[in-house]
């Protein structure tokens, strides 16, 4: 089993593309509603959460487990590892590679949380791929609670992504980096502002085929292509997780169902310093 965790509905774009590449692997995915988003908060805080939802899905069974969000990855996937060293552990980077090397004019926009931006791992990607790129960063404030709130098209959502963007277009931009898995729910919106001619990355699928890798090298792969359950928890309002599911993955999950769980009672709190 698959354990996939996020602050909220942003890691379902990270299940969508597990889904679509192993379908018959089950998958547990937690939605940490009760403390989203993750992006503004301090790492230590984000890392202790991390670290008792990690605890509560091996207890559940994961034997993989997806950092489906890219704050969570910045500030606690290295911590993670040295604490369960015999569960592997998967997480989001943000695609400077991939954007480096495929760029024609050289610059690049990267749109991620505060968090993620100041993490160890963004540097150290930027240090390894990014040179003679200019990189062009953008927090994108409120995008977070708007795709939470499964606003993918109205006035707000457009306005936070032009004041985005439409600089970085100003200044030469061909390839712009989902650095935050909410992100990618508003992709469309984004190639409307940015047109065609800009290039998108969503780095899903890559996460899916790391994933995949882990799974062969255990000898854990599910075979065949028989849809195997999915469970849904969240420690927010579960209906509202549910509508979202469906706004989102209608087409994968039309009747999903919702697990309410709570901090303090199932999942233990911890501190991490």
């Amino acid at each position: 089993m698959i354990g996939v965790f996020d602050s909220g509905v942003g890691g379902l774009s990270v299940l969508r593309a597990i889904r679509a590449l192993m379908p018959a692997e089950p998958v547990i995915y937690l939605a940490d509603q009760a403390h989203v988003p993750y992006g503004p908060r301090p790492l230590e805080e984000v890392r202790g959460f991390s670290q008792s939802i990690a605890r509560f899905l091996i207890a559940q069974g994961a034997r993989v487990i997806v950092v489906a969000c890219n704050t969570a990855s910045a500030a606690a996937l290295f911590h993670l590892r040295q604490t369960f060293p015999e569960t592997p552990f998967v997480g989001m980077e943000p695609a400077v590679k991939p954007a480096a090397e495929t760029t024609q004019s050289g610059v690049v926009g990267v749109l991620a949380t505060p968090a993620t931006f100041q993490g160890a791992l963004y540097a150290s990607v930027v240090e390894r791929f990014a040179q003679g790129v200019t990189l062009l960063q953008d927090t994108c404030a409120g995008l977070v609670q708007q795709i939470e709130a499964g606003n993918l098209a109205g006035e707000e959502t457009r306005r936070i992504l032009e004041n985005a963007l439409l600089p970085m277009l100003a200044r030469g931009m061909d390839t712009v980096v989902m650095g935050c898995t909410h992100y990618p729910f508003v992709i469309p919106l984004i190639q409307q502002i940015v047109g065609e001619q800009v290039r998108v990355i969503d780095p899903a699928p890559a996460v899916a085929r790391q994933t995949r890798r882990v799974l062969e090298a255990h000898g854990w792969l599910a075979e065949g292509n028989q849809p195997a359950p999915v469970r849904f928890l969240t420690t927010g309002d579960g209906e509202a997780f549910r509508r979202m599911i469906r706004q989102l993955l209608g087409e994968l999950f039309p009747d999903p169902q919702v697990e309410v769980i709570q901090w303090d009672e199932q999942i233990q709190p911890e501190l991490v310093y």
